[in-house]
């Protein structure tokens, strides 16, 4: 059997759900997905989760399936939806990875080594030391006449990210770069569905959306997530929707400001996706704006895919 996975990536808010439920049903396949929000229990509504009745339709795997309260990371996901990627070959099915996490698809992508650099703790708190007496800036400037690449990625301001760069450049190493000097990898081929819409219609989408998630009761969500003693210092709560529900109800802003906060984010998130995506030369974009409907668009989808 050909070992091809299809992905199906985008903007959030662009149709993703639906046009790879649509695909895994045309191509005989089950969706990996590939959202860093989704895979969390508890979280439905805030991550726009495919509904129990989309789910009836296809198989997903990583959805609902990590507890909020779990520290989680790329590398883990990588080891996860492998396996999963492994399932649905076995089945005889083709994987489709549906998502817009850019970095969890490099993942799966390449051949992306997570492993840590090597841990010096008497130097890290020297720096940690150093960037308390002196700040951050005397830290970014160590960095710099060490591993210029490094300080060039790294904010200044971002002191634990400059501690473990000068501590992988202490030890002889350096800190990877995964946007770039990607070997891909040889465990299967991919094909790259990129959906897009016109920047108007898609920020419209997402702010529909984000009305329509809080009709849906994220505001109830986050109060529940808050109540089992999750907070803004974990992971899967700095999501956006999350971290401005919270902030509203510390009293950071008022309940308008935080919608509103939620939609400016989430907008600003949909261009940094397209940057990200826009990076694969093997993508085959396709913008649902120029088609008189999905029906219409997915037909040439599926037209492209059955050639390949």
């Amino acid at each position: 059997m050909k070992r091809e996975i299809i992905v199906i990536c985008g903007p959030t808010a662009v149709g993703k759900t639906e046009y790879a439920i649509d695909t895994a049903l045309r191509m005989n396949g089950e969706i990996v997905s590939c959202d860093s929000m989704q895979l969390y229990k508890y979280m439905d509504i805030g991550s726009a989760k495919p509904t129990v009745e989309e789910q009836a339709r296809v198989r997903n795997y990583l959805v609902d399936q990590i507890d909020p309260a779990e520290a989680f990371s790329a590398a883990k996901y990588q080891t996860l939806a492998k396996a999963a990627i492994e399932e649905i070959f076995a089945k005889g099915k083709t994987p489709v990875i549906a998502g817009g996490t850019g970095l969890y698809l490099n993942a799966l992508l390449y051949d992306m080594d997570f492993s840590a650099p090597p841990r010096n703790d008497a130097y890290r708190d020297q720096l940690y030391k150093e960037a308390e007496e002196f700040g951050p800036a005397y830290l970014h400037q160590k960095l710099l006449r060490i591993d210029s690449n490094a300080a060039a990625r790294i904010h200044p301001n971002n002191i634990k990210k400059v501690v473990r760069a000068l501590e992988a450049a202490e030890e002889g190493a350096k800190v990877k770069d995964f946007s770039k000097d990607l070997t891909p990898t040889q465990d299967y081929s991919a094909v790259l569905v990129g959906l897009t819409r016109n920047r108007g219609e898609l920020y419209d989408r997402i702010n529909r959306r984000v009305d329509i998630l809080i009709e849906k009761g994220l505001l109830e969500e986050v109060r529940n997530l808050l109540a089992k003693g999750l907070t803004e210092a974990d992971i899967s709560m700095k999501g956006i929707g999350y971290k401005e529900i919270i902030a509203y109800y510390h009293g950071q802003y008022s309940l308008e400001e935080a919608i509103d906060l939620v939609k400016k984010n989430t907008r600003h998130y949909a261009k940094r996706q397209l940057t990200w995506f826009k990076r694969y030369k093997d993508m085959k974009w396709f913008n649902i704006s120029e088609y008189d409907s999905d029906a219409d668009c997915l037909k040439e989808i599926f037209q492209w895919l059955e050639k390949k």
